[in-house]
């Protein structure tokens, strides 16, 4: 059976499938527009890169393709709400926000009639989002890669949450690896679509070092980790060497920062510097985060292959979605 469309707020996607935004510079306009282009939600990972870059990268997307472009920016960045404007201005089409929670988020995306779209891990959180505004939640599970609201794994949290949230859409998302399990989440959980970042680290078009890349293809199951981060909250990666002695209770702290872009920063280590390290290829002493199911993935592929497989797995197995009854 075919799937249905996603809507969010006055766009709609042709494809369900939300394309996770990866800081620092992992997804970018040249991951986010191809993306679009097949019919899902392409985003920009927006956390501490200059305001100007994105704006760029944002401007450089849109006139890539004709299909939705997001940017996700973590409300713990410390110029956050300019992070938010700019891209405003820069004409992205949505807003993607979680590691922390914004009441103000909603005020401005009502504003500029802009959606926004709220990443939580709870029903509570989940359910004062959709009270305050938000066009559509992401659900994001412990087996998500990065930063993490939870230690619970996707098949728990999502039904208490779906019952809570009547009246938008309800996005799946953490370990979702391939098209079958897209199909059993909207059609056994719920849920109104899919969101997936591992999987599109291993395209062609998300531009990361291929020292970057390979981590990916290296790892088993056993190099998937948590490790702490100066956010506050738990992240999940490759046991990078880095990683691994950070784990052993290795000192990596710094005294001054460089960059200041957190609201909140323990500074026992630079996270922007880690992140660009292995995106540079430096994975040795970079920080790599990566879903708990990465091990399953050992192929580069196009975009649009990527795209394919999802589709034709998941219609080959879906029979009709239980989750929030959007308008044709």
């Amino acid at each position: 059976m075919k799937l249905p469309s996603l809507k969010i707020g006055n766009f709609t996607a042709p494809f369900p499938l939300i394309q996770g935004g990866m800081s620092i510079r992992v997804s970018t306009s040249a991951l986010a527009a191809p993306v679009a282009s097949c019919g899902g939600i392409g985003v920009i990972g927006g956390s501490a890169i200059p305001e100007e870059e994105l704006e760029a990268d944002i401007r450089k997307a849109k006139s890539m393709t004709d299909g939705i472009v997001a940017v996700n920016i973590m409300y713990a960045m410390k110029n956050f709400t300019n992070m938010v404007k700019c891209s405003i201005k820069s004409g992205v089409d949505m807003i993607i926000t979680g590691a922390g929670f914004s009441r103000d988020i909603f005020k401005i995306g009502k504003e500029y009639n802009v959606p926004i779209v709220m990443i939580v891990s709870s029903p509570t959180l989940a359910k004062l989002s959709e009270k305050l505004g938000a066009a559509a939640i992401i659900v994001e599970a412990s087996e998500a890669g990065g930063h993490l609201g939870t230690d619970k794994p996707l098949r728990e949290i999502f039904p208490p949450i779906r019952d809570v949230v009547k009246k938008i859409p309800l996005i799946a998302a953490g370990g979702i690896t391939n098209g079958y399990e897209m199909a059993e989440m909207m059609d056994q959980y719920g849920a109104d679509g899919i969101q997936i970042a591992s999987r599109f680290v291993l395209s062609e078009e998300c531009d990361v070092s291929d020292e970057f890349k390979q981590a990916y293809l290296d790892a088993e199951k056993e190099d998937i980790v948590l490790t702490s981060s100066p956010v506050g909250m738990p992240g999940r990666a490759i046991a990078t060497p880095f990683v691994a002695s950070k784990n052993e209770g290795g000192d990596f702290s710094t005294k001054k920062c460089a960059h200041a872009c957190l609201k909140k920063c323990d500074h026992h280590y630079c996270i922007s510097e880690r992140l660009m390290a292995s995106r540079e290829g430096n994975v040795e002493e970079g920080l790599v985060f990566a879903g708990a199911n990465t091990y399953k993935m050992k192929s580069i592929l196009p975009v649009a292959e990527i795209f394919k497989m999802f589709k034709e797995q998941a219609e080959s197995v879906y029979k009709e979605g239980k989750g929030f009854a959007q308008p044709a």
